[in-house]
């Protein structure tokens, strides 16, 4: 037994899915669309009890505003999870993909292969969708998943993992939900080097810095969203205001929601009183420097502490400065933000070159909200999260990166 598994229900658990994985890695593509397909279908089936058991969890959690829209799960996000399952048993397997393929002086052929991961680790607060977008995403590979929610979702989590580990064709192990009662079972979880593959964080800061810090299991880091848009002083108002409301409002309990505006000076005097009517308008708390707080006089605007720059709201609030030009505002973006997702609205494509380049996040736009930065936007389907390092992959990640390689060699009796 490994250190930190006293548990044997922990062991249990890690043991069967490293035997599900051995299993999961021989399936063929045509296997695992069938699993996918009708995991899709049992979610419909099942809507009315899974929609029960979230109705508890919700009225047993003192959750409120953004941190409840997360945990909430209505019959129209059920069928969102579904169609996402099937969207993913649409898209190409990676696994047996071959990267490349070349042949030596010698006769010896050397080719470079994806291969599953193995057995992947998640940790994730609230949001019960993660349980199933997860889960199919790693059978799609060919992993087996470990699945450790937050308490305040454990009846949602429950009963999607009995759904989906309940269709046929399913290996015993290949989706495990570890106890959320307690901490420990994290603890028990980053700590299985052995068992345990790739450990994948996912929920706030405090959460993804405990995982990275704490894990002797390699780490594929989840980051917070401070999101930010820069008007520049040639955007089109309309466009800016469209994209700056879309991306502050549309959902902004979400960590591609945009937490901060910056505003080139040259179009301040007129743009700054005009986007803060409008986001007070959308029920929207306001913040601001000492410049966009003179310039909206008059307005509700409360100053912005230092401490402001840094945080991710996850709420209604949304905090303005006023900046000299772009390389100003790559400058503040590229010392404030975690490196997810940043935008320029411009119509100057030197500015919006310079910004792309300059920005160093995962997701940088032109033109368009921070709230496309999702696997199901970008095509993947769904994603296990959102990648805000810079090692093995980043930005929303699903299929491809749930793959390492390996070298298949063919000779002929060469020896060295």
């Amino acid at each position: 037994m490994a250190a930190g598994l006293t548990p044997a229900s922990t062991q249990e658990k890690l043991l069967r899915a490293r035997a599900a994985a051995a299993k999961l890695a021989q399936f063929s593509t045509a296997e695992k669309d069938v699993i996918l397909l009708a995991i899709a279908e049992a979610l419909e089936v099942n809507e009315k009890s899974i929609l029960a058991a979230n109705r508890e969890d919700v009225e047993n959690s003192s959750l409120e505003g953004a941190m409840r829209d997360r945990l909430l799960l209505t019959s129209s996000r059920v069928k969102d999870m579904a169609r996402g399952v099937r969207e993913v048993a649409a898209l190409p397997d990676p696994v047996g993909e071959t990267l490349a393929e070349w042949t030596k002086s010698n006769g010896l052929r050397i080719r470079k292969v994806r291969v599953p991961l193995g057995v992947v680790g998640i940790i994730y607060e609230s949001r019960p969708n993660v349980t199933v977008d997860t889960a199919v995403l790693a059978l799609k590979t060919g992993n087996a998943i470990v699945l450790r929610g937050g308490k305040e979702a454990r009846r949602s989590n429950q009963r999607l993992a009995e759904i989906m580990t309940g269709v046929g064709g399913v290996p015993e192990g290949a989706i495990e939900l570890l106890d959320s009662s307690t901490r420990q079972s994290v603890h028990e979880l980053i700590k299985a080097r052995g068992f345990v593959d790739v450990i994948i964080p996912r929920g706030g800061a405090g959460l993804i810095t405990f995982v990275t810090e704490n894990s002797s299991v390699p780490v594929i880091e989840t980051g917070a969203g401070n999101c930010h848009i820069f008007v520049d002083e040639s955007a089109g108002f309309d466009m800016a205001d469209s994209i700056v409301i879309n991306a502050k409002t549309q959902r902004p309990s979400v960590c591609n929601a945009a937490e901060k505006l910056l505003v080139h000076e040259h179009v301040a005097t007129e743009y700054v009183p005009r986007i803060v009517k409008k986001l007070i308008e959308a029920g929207v708390e306001v913040r601001g420097d000492g410049k966009a707080r003179s310039l909206a006089a008059g307005l509700h605007v409360t100053p912005a502490a230092e401490q402001d720059w840094h945080e991710e709201y996850l709420r209604l609030c949304m905090a303005i400065a006023v900046v000299a030009n772009v390389d100003e505002a790559i400058a503040h973006i590229n010392r404030y933000s975690t490196k997810h997702s940043d935008s320029i609205v411009t119509r100057d494509e030197a500015n919006a070159r310079k910004f792309l380049r300059g920005v160093d996040s995962a997701a940088v736009y032109w033109n368009a909200s921070t709230r496309f930065t999702d696997g199901a936007e970008f095509g993947f389907g769904a994603e296990m999260g959102i990648s805000t390092q810079k090692l093995h992959c980043r930005g929303p990640f699903a299929l491809p990166e749930l793959t390492s390689s390996k070298y298949e060699i063919v000779g002929t009796g060469q020896v060295r």
